[in-house]
Protein backbone atom coordinates (compact mmCIF):
# COMPACT_ATOMS: atom_id res chain seq x y z
CA UNK A 1 0.00 0.00 0.00
CA UNK A 2 1.04 3.34 -0.48
CA UNK A 3 1.41 5.22 3.24
CA UNK A 4 0.46 8.66 3.71
CA UNK A 5 1.03 10.63 6.62
CA UNK A 6 -2.37 11.93 8.28
CA UNK A 7 -2.16 13.79 11.40
CA UNK A 8 -4.64 15.00 13.29
CA UNK A 9 -3.28 17.95 16.13
CA UNK A 10 0.20 16.79 17.61
CA UNK A 11 -0.32 12.80 16.91
CA UNK A 12 0.17 10.91 13.56
CA UNK A 13 -1.83 8.31 13.06
CA UNK A 14 -0.36 6.55 10.44
CA UNK A 15 3.11 5.43 10.35
CA UNK A 16 5.72 3.97 7.22
CA UNK A 17 7.63 0.91 7.98
CA UNK A 18 10.42 2.07 5.46
CA UNK A 19 10.73 5.26 7.11
CA UNK A 20 10.88 3.76 10.50
CA UNK A 21 13.42 1.36 9.52
CA UNK A 22 15.52 3.68 7.78
CA UNK A 23 15.74 6.07 10.88
CA UNK A 24 16.62 3.23 12.97
CA UNK A 25 19.34 2.28 10.46
CA UNK A 26 20.32 5.72 10.56
CA UNK A 27 21.05 5.62 14.57
CA UNK A 28 22.34 2.15 14.44
CA UNK A 29 25.08 3.35 12.02
CA UNK A 30 25.67 6.76 13.88
CA UNK A 31 26.68 4.81 16.99
CA UNK A 32 28.59 2.31 14.94
CA UNK A 33 30.80 5.71 13.92
CA UNK A 34 31.77 6.53 17.37
CA UNK A 35 34.24 4.80 20.03
CA UNK A 36 33.23 0.96 21.74
CA UNK A 37 32.83 1.34 25.34
CA UNK A 38 33.33 -1.29 28.07
CA UNK A 39 29.94 -1.03 29.28
CA UNK A 40 26.97 -3.20 30.11
CA UNK A 41 26.33 -6.58 28.52
CA UNK A 42 22.71 -7.20 29.48
CA UNK A 43 20.45 -4.53 29.66
CA UNK A 44 16.41 -3.57 30.32
CA UNK A 45 14.66 -0.93 28.44
CA UNK A 46 11.39 0.04 29.95
CA UNK A 47 9.73 2.13 27.01
CA UNK A 48 12.23 0.73 24.29
CA UNK A 49 9.92 1.77 20.81
CA UNK A 50 10.82 5.55 20.37
CA UNK A 51 12.59 8.67 21.87
CA UNK A 52 15.30 8.44 24.47
CA UNK A 53 14.28 5.07 24.92
CA UNK A 54 14.59 3.76 21.72
CA UNK A 55 18.31 5.29 21.30
CA UNK A 56 19.30 4.23 24.61
CA UNK A 57 18.57 0.24 23.61
CA UNK A 58 20.31 0.87 19.87
CA UNK A 59 23.41 2.66 22.15
CA UNK A 60 23.70 -0.22 24.48
CA UNK A 61 23.60 -2.59 21.76
CA UNK A 62 26.23 -1.36 19.47
CA UNK A 63 28.33 0.31 22.05
CA UNK A 64 29.20 -2.48 24.15
CA UNK A 65 27.29 -5.07 22.31
CA UNK A 66 24.54 -6.33 24.87
CA UNK A 67 22.36 -8.10 25.01
CA UNK A 68 18.68 -6.11 25.41
CA UNK A 69 15.40 -6.69 26.38
CA UNK A 70 12.70 -3.84 25.23
CA UNK A 71 9.61 -3.72 26.77
CA UNK A 72 6.81 -1.10 25.02
CA UNK A 73 2.95 -0.95 24.24
CA UNK A 74 2.78 -0.72 20.46
CA UNK A 75 0.01 -1.19 18.45
CA UNK A 76 0.38 -4.13 15.72
CA UNK A 77 -0.03 -3.76 12.06
CA UNK A 78 -3.81 -4.68 10.38
CA UNK A 79 -4.18 -5.62 6.87
CA UNK A 80 -4.73 -2.05 5.50
CA UNK A 81 -3.83 -0.56 8.39
CA UNK A 82 -0.62 0.48 9.48
CA UNK A 83 1.27 -0.13 13.02
CA UNK A 84 2.34 2.38 15.73
CA UNK A 85 5.87 3.46 14.74
CA UNK A 86 7.72 2.45 17.96
CA UNK A 87 6.20 -0.99 16.07
CA UNK A 88 8.17 -0.52 13.42
CA UNK A 89 11.28 0.91 14.87
CA UNK A 90 11.50 -2.18 17.16
CA UNK A 91 11.25 -4.55 14.26
CA UNK A 92 13.93 -3.00 12.28
CA UNK A 93 16.20 -2.78 15.53
CA UNK A 94 15.73 -6.93 16.43
CA UNK A 95 16.32 -7.34 12.46
CA UNK A 96 19.17 -5.93 12.14
CA UNK A 97 20.45 -6.60 15.70
CA UNK A 98 20.21 -10.05 14.98
CA UNK A 99 22.05 -9.93 11.65
CA UNK A 100 24.56 -8.50 13.30
CA UNK A 101 24.68 -11.55 16.42
CA UNK A 102 23.51 -9.44 19.09
CA UNK A 103 20.61 -11.06 21.40
CA UNK A 104 17.36 -8.41 21.26
CA UNK A 105 13.56 -9.79 22.10
CA UNK A 106 10.72 -7.63 22.83
CA UNK A 107 7.67 -7.91 25.04
CA UNK A 108 4.27 -5.69 23.99
CA UNK A 109 2.54 -5.18 26.99
CA UNK A 110 1.52 -2.89 30.05
CA UNK A 111 4.81 -2.66 31.61
CA UNK A 112 2.68 -0.82 35.08
CA UNK A 113 0.98 -4.48 35.14
CA UNK A 114 1.98 -7.45 37.58
CA UNK A 115 1.38 -9.71 34.14
CA UNK A 116 4.17 -7.51 32.01
CA UNK A 117 6.55 -7.66 35.41
CA UNK A 118 6.07 -11.02 35.41
CA UNK A 119 7.06 -12.10 31.79
CA UNK A 120 10.09 -10.04 31.52
CA UNK A 121 11.58 -11.52 35.04
CA UNK A 122 10.75 -14.72 33.75
CA UNK A 123 12.33 -13.56 30.50
CA UNK A 124 15.69 -12.71 32.55
CA UNK A 125 15.90 -15.77 34.09
CA UNK A 126 15.38 -17.74 31.05
CA UNK A 127 17.54 -16.18 28.51
CA UNK A 128 20.13 -13.59 30.75
CA UNK A 129 20.39 -14.78 34.89
CA UNK A 130 21.40 -11.35 35.42
CA UNK A 131 20.84 -7.79 34.30
CA UNK A 132 23.36 -5.02 34.42
CA UNK A 133 21.40 -1.75 33.64
CA UNK A 134 17.40 -0.96 33.58
CA UNK A 135 16.88 2.18 31.56
CA UNK A 136 13.30 3.20 32.48
CA UNK A 137 12.03 5.47 29.21
CA UNK A 138 8.45 4.97 30.15
CA UNK A 139 5.91 7.52 28.71
CA UNK A 140 2.31 7.30 28.82
CA UNK A 141 -1.28 9.45 30.01
CA UNK A 142 -2.66 6.97 32.66
CA UNK A 143 -1.47 4.18 34.55
CA UNK A 144 -3.56 1.43 35.85
CA UNK A 145 -2.54 0.60 39.28
CA UNK A 146 -1.46 -3.17 39.37
CA UNK A 147 -2.50 -4.05 42.74
CA UNK A 148 -5.36 -1.72 43.56
CA UNK A 149 -7.14 -1.78 39.94
CA UNK A 150 -7.49 2.47 40.46
CA UNK A 151 -6.75 4.12 37.13
CA UNK A 152 -4.97 7.39 37.11
CA UNK A 153 -4.99 9.60 33.90
CA UNK A 154 -2.18 12.56 34.01
CA UNK A 155 -2.71 16.09 33.33
CA UNK A 156 -0.87 19.08 31.73
CA UNK A 157 -1.91 22.00 33.81
CA UNK A 158 0.11 24.70 36.19
CA UNK A 159 -0.37 24.65 39.60
CA UNK A 160 -1.76 27.64 41.12
CA UNK A 161 -2.75 30.08 38.30
CA UNK A 162 -3.78 30.33 34.81
CA UNK A 163 -0.83 30.07 32.57
CA UNK A 164 -1.04 32.35 29.54
CA UNK A 165 1.74 32.49 26.98
CA UNK A 166 2.39 31.95 23.11
CA UNK A 167 2.49 28.62 21.84
CA UNK A 168 3.01 27.50 17.83
CA UNK A 169 0.69 25.25 15.73
CA UNK A 170 3.67 23.35 13.98
CA UNK A 171 1.65 22.69 11.22
CA UNK A 172 0.41 26.11 10.22
CA UNK A 173 2.92 28.14 11.66
CA UNK A 174 0.84 30.17 13.32
CA UNK A 175 2.14 31.86 16.23
CA UNK A 176 -0.94 32.43 18.93
CA UNK A 177 -1.58 32.66 22.55
CA UNK A 178 -2.68 30.24 24.72
CA UNK A 179 -4.13 29.57 28.06
CA UNK A 180 -4.22 26.68 30.74
CA UNK A 181 -6.35 26.55 33.59
CA UNK A 182 -4.37 25.67 36.76
CA UNK A 183 -4.69 21.75 38.41
CA UNK A 184 -7.34 21.15 40.59
CA UNK A 185 -8.54 18.31 42.68
CA UNK A 186 -6.77 15.02 41.89
CA UNK A 187 -5.10 16.43 39.61
CA UNK A 188 -1.54 16.54 41.04
CA UNK A 189 -1.97 13.19 42.81
CA UNK A 190 -2.95 11.15 39.63
CA UNK A 191 -0.34 12.97 37.33
CA UNK A 192 2.29 11.70 40.24
CA UNK A 193 1.06 8.12 39.75
CA UNK A 194 1.36 8.13 36.02
CA UNK A 195 4.12 9.57 35.39
CA UNK A 196 6.32 9.35 39.08
CA UNK A 197 8.36 7.20 40.27
CA UNK A 198 6.25 4.00 41.96
CA UNK A 199 6.53 1.87 38.62
CA UNK A 200 10.06 2.55 38.81
CA UNK A 201 10.81 1.80 42.03
CA UNK A 202 8.08 -1.46 41.22
CA UNK A 203 10.13 -3.06 38.73
CA UNK A 204 13.77 -2.66 40.84
CA UNK A 205 11.55 -4.08 43.79
CA UNK A 206 10.83 -7.60 41.93
CA UNK A 207 13.58 -7.72 39.92
CA UNK A 208 16.04 -7.44 43.23
CA UNK A 209 14.11 -9.93 44.95
CA UNK A 210 14.23 -12.18 42.27
CA UNK A 211 18.00 -11.86 42.45
CA UNK A 212 18.46 -11.14 38.67
CA UNK A 213 19.91 -7.94 39.25
CA UNK A 214 24.42 -7.78 38.84
CA UNK A 215 26.29 -6.50 41.17
CA UNK A 216 27.17 -2.68 40.43
CA UNK A 217 23.81 -2.95 39.05
CA UNK A 218 22.36 0.70 37.59
CA UNK A 219 19.02 1.95 36.69
CA UNK A 220 18.53 5.46 35.10
CA UNK A 221 14.79 7.01 34.31
CA UNK A 222 14.77 10.34 32.23
CA UNK A 223 13.40 13.62 32.97
CA UNK A 224 13.73 16.84 31.89
CA UNK A 225 14.02 20.70 33.68
CA UNK A 226 13.89 23.03 31.28
CA UNK A 227 13.93 27.25 31.19
CA UNK A 228 12.14 29.79 33.37
CA UNK A 229 9.85 30.18 29.37
CA UNK A 230 8.41 26.96 30.40
CA UNK A 231 8.54 26.15 34.06
CA UNK A 232 4.50 27.28 35.15
CA UNK A 233 3.46 24.69 32.40
CA UNK A 234 6.36 22.15 32.73
CA UNK A 235 8.50 21.88 35.75
CA UNK A 236 6.07 23.63 38.24
CA UNK A 237 3.01 22.31 37.23
CA UNK A 238 2.13 18.88 37.12
CA UNK A 239 4.29 17.53 35.19
CA UNK A 240 7.01 19.03 37.54
CA UNK A 241 5.08 17.33 40.67
CA UNK A 242 5.41 14.05 39.26
CA UNK A 243 9.17 14.34 37.77
CA UNK A 244 10.10 15.74 41.64
CA UNK A 245 8.85 12.91 42.84
CA UNK A 246 10.48 10.29 40.11
CA UNK A 247 14.19 12.11 40.86
CA UNK A 248 13.23 11.18 44.86
CA UNK A 249 12.50 7.78 44.01
CA UNK A 250 15.73 7.51 42.91
CA UNK A 251 17.59 7.80 46.06
CA UNK A 252 15.22 5.41 47.51
CA UNK A 253 15.80 2.93 44.88
CA UNK A 254 19.41 3.25 45.42
CA UNK A 255 19.19 2.51 49.26
CA UNK A 256 17.10 -0.36 48.66
CA UNK A 257 20.33 -1.75 46.27
CA UNK A 258 23.36 -1.54 48.98
CA UNK A 259 23.14 -5.18 49.22
CA UNK A 260 24.48 -5.45 45.83
CA UNK A 261 25.98 -2.05 45.43
CA UNK A 262 23.73 -0.95 42.60
CA UNK A 263 22.78 2.75 42.25
CA UNK A 264 19.31 4.68 40.87
CA UNK A 265 19.94 7.72 38.97
CA UNK A 266 17.64 10.14 36.91
CA UNK A 267 19.34 11.41 33.80
CA UNK A 268 17.90 15.27 32.78
CA UNK A 269 18.19 15.59 28.83
CA UNK A 270 17.63 18.11 26.51
CA UNK A 271 14.29 19.65 24.91
CA UNK A 272 13.67 17.17 21.70
CA UNK A 273 10.52 16.51 19.36
CA UNK A 274 9.24 13.35 20.76
CA UNK A 275 5.21 12.10 21.30
CA UNK A 276 5.44 13.32 24.12
CA UNK A 277 7.00 16.73 23.81
CA UNK A 278 4.78 17.19 21.08
CA UNK A 279 1.64 17.62 22.93
CA UNK A 280 2.83 20.14 25.60
CA UNK A 281 2.01 24.05 24.76
CA UNK A 282 4.49 26.63 24.43
CA UNK A 283 7.39 23.73 23.81
CA UNK A 284 7.20 23.14 20.38
CA UNK A 285 7.55 27.25 19.95
CA UNK A 286 10.79 26.86 22.22
CA UNK A 287 12.32 23.80 20.89
CA UNK A 288 11.94 25.61 17.45
CA UNK A 289 13.59 28.50 18.65
CA UNK A 290 16.32 26.45 20.69
CA UNK A 291 17.04 24.45 17.58
CA UNK A 292 17.58 27.43 15.57
CA UNK A 293 20.72 28.73 18.29
CA UNK A 294 21.66 25.41 19.50
CA UNK A 295 22.40 24.50 15.33
CA UNK A 296 23.91 27.99 14.77
CA UNK A 297 26.56 26.93 17.48
CA UNK A 298 26.85 23.31 16.32
CA UNK A 299 25.50 21.52 19.57
CA UNK A 300 22.64 20.84 18.52
CA UNK A 301 21.90 16.39 19.20
CA UNK A 302 19.01 14.53 18.36
CA UNK A 303 17.96 11.72 20.63
CA UNK A 304 20.57 9.20 19.40
CA UNK A 305 23.73 11.85 19.68
CA UNK A 306 21.85 13.22 22.81
CA UNK A 307 22.19 9.38 24.09
CA UNK A 308 25.33 8.49 23.34
CA UNK A 309 26.63 11.23 25.02
CA UNK A 310 25.23 9.94 28.01
CA UNK A 311 26.64 6.90 28.44
CA UNK A 312 30.35 7.96 26.79
CA UNK A 313 30.70 10.56 28.76
CA UNK A 314 28.12 9.90 32.27
CA UNK A 315 26.99 6.55 32.76
CA UNK A 316 30.63 4.94 31.63
CA UNK A 317 32.80 7.22 34.10
CA UNK A 318 34.45 6.05 37.51
CA UNK A 319 32.61 8.84 39.11
CA UNK A 320 29.77 10.27 37.34
CA UNK A 321 29.48 14.01 38.03
CA UNK A 322 25.98 14.42 39.46
CA UNK A 323 24.49 18.23 40.21
CA UNK A 324 23.47 19.54 43.43
CA UNK A 325 20.32 17.72 43.36
CA UNK A 326 22.02 14.03 42.57
CA UNK A 327 21.00 14.37 39.34
CA UNK A 328 22.90 13.60 36.02
CA UNK A 329 22.69 16.94 33.32
CA UNK A 330 22.92 15.91 30.02
CA UNK A 331 20.92 19.28 29.31
CA UNK A 332 24.27 21.13 29.92
CA UNK A 333 24.64 22.34 26.40
CA UNK A 334 20.72 23.58 25.89
CA UNK A 335 20.76 25.06 29.53
CA UNK A 336 24.52 26.80 28.94
CA UNK A 337 23.32 30.96 29.96
CA UNK A 338 24.67 32.10 26.25
CA UNK A 339 21.93 29.57 24.29
CA UNK A 340 19.41 30.52 26.57
CA UNK A 341 20.14 34.04 27.06
CA UNK A 342 19.66 34.28 22.81
CA UNK A 343 16.71 31.87 23.07
CA UNK A 344 15.05 34.77 25.25
CA UNK A 345 15.56 37.36 22.83
CA UNK A 346 14.16 35.38 20.10
CA UNK A 347 11.22 34.79 22.26
CA UNK A 348 10.78 38.10 22.66
CA UNK A 349 10.40 38.55 18.81
CA UNK A 350 8.50 35.46 18.08
CA UNK A 351 5.58 36.03 15.72
CA UNK A 352 3.70 34.10 12.80
CA UNK A 353 5.67 36.30 10.59
CA UNK A 354 8.88 36.25 12.32
CA UNK A 355 9.27 32.73 12.71
CA UNK A 356 10.43 31.71 9.81
CA UNK A 357 13.33 33.73 9.88
CA UNK A 358 14.25 33.19 13.83
CA UNK A 359 13.24 30.19 14.14
CA UNK A 360 13.63 26.14 12.78
CA UNK A 361 9.84 25.28 12.36
CA UNK A 362 10.90 23.06 9.52
CA UNK A 363 13.79 21.28 11.56
CA UNK A 364 10.76 21.26 14.28
CA UNK A 365 8.37 19.56 11.54
CA UNK A 366 10.91 17.13 10.03
CA UNK A 367 11.72 15.93 13.30
CA UNK A 368 7.96 15.16 13.96
CA UNK A 369 7.29 13.15 10.74
CA UNK A 370 10.74 11.50 11.33
CA UNK A 371 8.91 10.44 14.48
CA UNK A 372 6.69 8.41 12.07
CA UNK A 373 8.74 7.64 9.39
CA UNK A 374 7.97 9.96 7.34
CA UNK A 375 10.33 12.95 5.78
CA UNK A 376 13.44 10.68 6.05
CA UNK A 377 15.92 10.86 3.55
CA UNK A 378 16.43 8.23 0.86
CA UNK A 379 12.95 6.72 1.25
CA UNK A 380 10.78 6.49 -2.13
CA UNK A 381 6.79 7.35 -0.86
CA UNK A 382 5.63 6.55 -4.08
CA UNK A 383 6.41 2.78 -3.57
CA UNK A 384 3.78 0.45 -2.16
CA UNK A 385 4.83 -0.42 1.07
CA UNK A 386 4.36 -3.86 3.46
CA UNK A 387 2.58 -2.80 6.47
CA UNK A 388 2.70 -6.02 7.85
CA UNK A 389 5.82 -6.19 9.32
CA UNK A 390 6.23 -8.77 12.58
CA UNK A 391 8.93 -8.13 15.24
CA UNK A 392 11.77 -11.10 15.49
CA UNK A 393 12.26 -11.62 18.77
CA UNK A 394 9.02 -10.60 19.80
CA UNK A 395 7.65 -12.63 22.82
CA UNK A 396 4.29 -14.39 22.86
Amino acid sequence: MIIEPRTRGFICLTAHPVGCEQNVLNQIDYIKSKSKTDGPKKVLVIGASTGFGLASRIASAYKSYAATIGLFFEKPPKEGRTASPGWYNSAAFEKQAHKDGLYAKSINGDAFSNEVKAQTLQLIKDDLGQIDVLIYSLASPVRTHPDSGERFKSVLKPIGGTFTDNTVDFHTGEVKEISIEPSSGDDIKNTVAVMGGEDWKMWIDQLNAAGVLSKDFKTVAYSYIGPSLTEAVYRKGTIGAAKDDLEATAFKITDTLKNIGGKAYVSVNKALVTQASSAIPVIPLYISLLYKVMKEEGIHEGCIEQIERLFSERLNAANIPLDDAGRIRIDDWEMRDDVQAKVLELWKEAKTETLPQIGDLDGYKTDFFNLFGFEVAGVDYDKDANEMIDIPGLQA
